[in-house]
């Protein structure tokens, strides 16, 4: 059996920042499993690359959710990443830190995550390359890149409409206000994908007391009583048991976590025994309080150029691969997500409810779930989406087996209330009123769907339960918080009732937070360590 002081369980968001700050003083010996393979392939480090790796499952777990009753009984397509660096490295890299009444909200059941408790462990991650503020970190080990000056142009319109509608533009929406129309900041460094994995991991890599195991699936838990201890795990068709002298830290992410623990009997038992699994520790909220933002958008075919005469045709992509290759330029080293913002639509809310999102292409002839983003429509195109930024609709993720192989059954409950399905309506209306503007008026020459003809609430509401689709964002499977029947780890990240199990990644979340997850996630890696360095000193 291996021994090491701590077994850290997936190399994603969160896992890949714990191996590096757990590892950093060599005092401790860090075993690092995960399930994927490397991140070294030209899609993963390519930023718009990720229109391919979400369908790639050499690098992607590729679930599906089980059939939704609102969204016309369909089920939603999940990518989530199975690589070094986990969903950091086939994102679309939009970097959102929250609003501080996120944490704020968290704080009420998990004290010590407040604004004022995370918000400088977000400036210490950053390696923000844009303008200089107070509360923007310039030396931290993830980089952070302004897209001012490289976006499509046809973002400009969207901006302009903005402020026709009394958005103003917000040069920086991490610094002092969250609201306003924006150019979206992304994870990437000189053009490549900035992912956990390059920014954490592999500069960790060459320190002797971290060891990384991939194609390492982490099949079970073990221990005694109240104490977790091993972990059995499958590699290269052998079986594998692995032992911490200190602690194990599930990494795994809002889908595998749950799982992991559910395998291990660690869970709810009307969930688990079913499966034959013997329960060993019950926490009935091991799987439950699934979130997810929920999106909606509008396509229109435009007047002037965008990004689909760039990437479709072969004298487009050839001088797009010259850009690139040569100096890591052009649309292939940015997301396609280059405009959005935060607005609030409703009077009484106190933080943005929509976020809003402009692509400056579109990909209408492709099925949802296959998007080719280097291959879009063949005549000029937009994309203007939106997602409510808190919706209150709660899912689920179980096992439906005691192989560690299957996938486990998901549940999102998209669009289950009332505020949900108001929010995703105004929504789709605000992005109607964009197209009224004046600005957008000069770039729209047809709206391809919905399309003129869908007018009324009711049928706008039945093209968003034909069209809405995931954002990517699940988390709090395995929320945080003081009461063991109403959470699965404590504000210290300790599994409730359990020695030697703490968890850090997004399924951690009490609730979701205002904006893309990805840097929530990696912040939460980060103070994880200083958890368990606090824990764990010299």
């Amino acid at each position: 059996m291996q021994e090491f002081d701590f077994i850290i369980i997936g190399a994603g968001s969160a896992g890949a920042v714990l191996a590096n700050r757990l590892s950093a003083n060599g005092r401790h010996q860090i075993l690092l499993l995960e399930a994927g393979g490397t991140d070294r392939r030209l899609f993963v480090q390519m930023p718009i690359g990720y229109g391919k790796t979400y369908y790639d499952e050499r690098v992607n777990w590729k679930y599906h959710t089980e059939p939704v009753p609102t969204l016309n009984n369909k089920p939603s397509y999940w990518p989530r990443g199975k690589v070094l660096g986990g969903s950091s490295s086939i994102n679309a890299m939009v970097f959102v830190r929250g609003h501080p009444k996120d944490y704020d909200d968290w704080a009420v059941t998990a004290p010590g995550w407040g604004w004022a408790d995370v918000a400088p462990i977000f400036k210490r991650m950053e390696a923000w390359d844009g303008t200089q503020h107070l509360q923007r970190g310039t030396d931290g080990l993830l980089s952070v890149h302004s897209t001012h000056n490289e976006v499509h142009p046809l973002c400009g319109h969207f901006i302009e409409a903005s402020k026709q509608l009394q958005i103003p533009f917000n040069p920086d929406y991490n610094a002092d206000e969250m609201e306003g129309a924006a150019l979206y900041q992304i994870t990437t460094q000189h053009g490549w994908r900035g992912s956990t994995a390059r920014c954490y991991l592999h500069p960790a890599l060459t320190r002797k007391n971290l060891t990384l195991e991939t194609a390492a699936q982490v099949t079970k838990l073990h221990g005694n009583g109240s104490t977790i201890d091993r972990v059995d795990y499958r590699q290269n068709g052998k079986n594998v048991t692995a032992f911490a002298r200190a602690e194990i830290i599930v990494c795994a992410g809002s889908v595998n976590t749950p799982q992991l623990l559910e395998l291990s009997g660690i869970g709810n038992p009307a969930v688990i025994k079913p499966h034959g699994i013997k329960p060993i520790h019950h926490l009935p909220q091991v799987g439950e309080n699934l979130s997810d933002h929920l999106g909606g958008d509008i396509v229109c075919k435009s007047r002037l150029p965008s990004l689909n005469e760039e990437l479709r045709p072969l004298t487009g992509k050839l001088s797009a691969g010259l850009k690139y290759l040569f100096g890591r330029k052009g649309p292939l080293s940015l997301s396609v997500n280059q405009a959005g913002g935060f607005i609030r639509s409703q009077p009484d809310s106190d933080r943005p409810d929509l976020q809003l999102y402009f692509s400056p292409l579109s990909y209408t002839r492709a099925p949802v779930g296959t998007r080719p983003l280097i291959n879009p429509d063949p005549f000029p195109g937009f994309l203007l989406g939106y997602n409510p930024c808190k919706p209150t609709s709660v899912g689920n993720i179980h096992i439906q087996s005691d192989d560690p192989f299957a996938a486990p059954s998901i549940q999102p409950n998209y669009l289950a209330t009332g505020h949900d399905r108001h929010l995703m309506l105004k929504g789709m209306k605000l992005m109607r009123r964009y197209l009224q503007t004046e600005s957008m008026q000069s770039l729209v020459e047809e709206e391809i769907y919905p399309g003129v003809s869908v007018q009324s609430d009711d049928e706008l509401g039945q093209f968003i339960s034909e069209n809405a689709w995931t954002v990517f964002h699940p988390c709090g499977t395995c929320k945080m918080g003081a009461d063991r029947n109403t959470s699965v780890v404590d504000a210290r990240l300790k599994v409730h009732d359990l020695t030697g199990l703490r968890i850090a990644d997004a399924s951690v979340f009490p609730s979701i937070p205002t904006g893309n997850t990805n840097a929530p996630a990696i912040m939460v890696g980060e103070k994880a360590a200083d958890l368990i360095l606090e824990d764990y000193p010299l």
